[in-house]
């Protein structure tokens, strides 16, 4: 791997964490139209999910340092006895809100393994749909323009319905998880910005945990390219992730969030096209094609 081909992968990590467009939908079309699966290599891989990590932080660094805060007056108001779910202020709502929408991962982790097998699968007829809906919750997101809920009046039936999405829809390839889980936000009352930062802030968890996860297995394999092409990497996913995060941002605010649901609408179609084709033929495109 050279220095472009790190420029380029921390370009596309950055990109499509954040666009609501479904990152692991577009890898898996590429990879099934060009029969081109590139092996980056798991400590690169890990280290450009470091660099989007990254740019979450940056993007949001006030409400994760006020909730970094809270939790630590709310471990010692819990040893005094003065915790009480009743009466929390709107930053300790928020925390709990947070942690709430984490739990449907736990069950989520132990059918990770069939959500694979979709994305591996000789058949892209799974995608088109999973884009199509990724389009359908983008346009019923962006009809919800009345939102008022932020930290304070957010109820724990949003923030588990938000965290239900993040760990049993968006892993189908095709599916968004940003796009997802803003688009249920939104659709649930919340603000466009605050249905934004919820959204990004509870992604953080379940990428740290993976790479953590991750990281024995990247020792013990060694990494397969230069240190500088790795910090490379690292540096423009967080650059690029953290534009992508400010682009996503302008467009919730100016109504235009919608350009993504009419992409991914149309990329889902043709999809849908090209697999009946397929089925029919008996055929891959790549094999029709050759």
């Amino acid at each position: 791997m050279t220095i472009w081909d790190a420029l380029l992968q921390g370009i596309i990590q950055g990109l499509t964490e954040f666009l609501p467009v479904s990152s692991s939908g577009h890898l898996s079309l590429v990879q099934h139209f060009t029969g081109f699966s590139q092996d980056m290599g798991l400590m690169f891989t890990i280290l450009l999910h470091c660099g989007t990590l990254a740019a979450v932080i940056i993007a949001f660094w006030r409400q994760i340092w006020d909730m970094i805060i809270e939790f630590g007056v709310s471990v010692m108001d819990i040893f005094k006895g003065r915790f009480s779910f009743k009466d929390m202020s709107p930053r300790r709502r928020m925390l709990v809100m947070i942690i709430v929408s984490l739990f449907p991962l736990i069950p989520a982790y132990f059918v990770s393994d069939y959500y694979e097998q979709l994305s591996c699968d000789s058949n892209i007829l799974v995608e088109g749909i999973c884009f199509l809906i990724t389009a359908a919750l983008l346009f019923f997101a962006d009809r919800s323009t009345g939102g008022k809920k932020t930290e304070g009046e957010i109820k724990y039936s949003d923030s588990l319905l938000i965290g239900v999405t993040q760990a049993f829809l968006a892993p189908l390839p095709g599916v968004s998880r940003s796009g997802s889980t803003i688009s249920v936000g939104m659709m649930r009352g919340l603000t466009r910005e605050y249905a934004v930062a919820f959204s990004f802030i509870i992604g953080i968890p379940p990428v740290l945990a993976s790479n953590l996860l991750n990281i024995p297995d990247a020792i013990e394999a060694g990494a397969d390219v230069g240190f500088g092409i790795l910090v490379v990497g690292m540096a423009v996913s967080a650059v690029v992730g953290f534009l992508a995060i400010k682009m996503v941002k302008w467009l919730i605010k100016t109504d235009k969030f919608v350009w993504f649901a009419w992409y991914t609408a149309v990329l889902g179609v043709l999809t849908i096209i090209a697999a009946i084709i397929e089925m029919a033929s008996g055929q891959t495109i790549l094999q029709m094609l050759a």
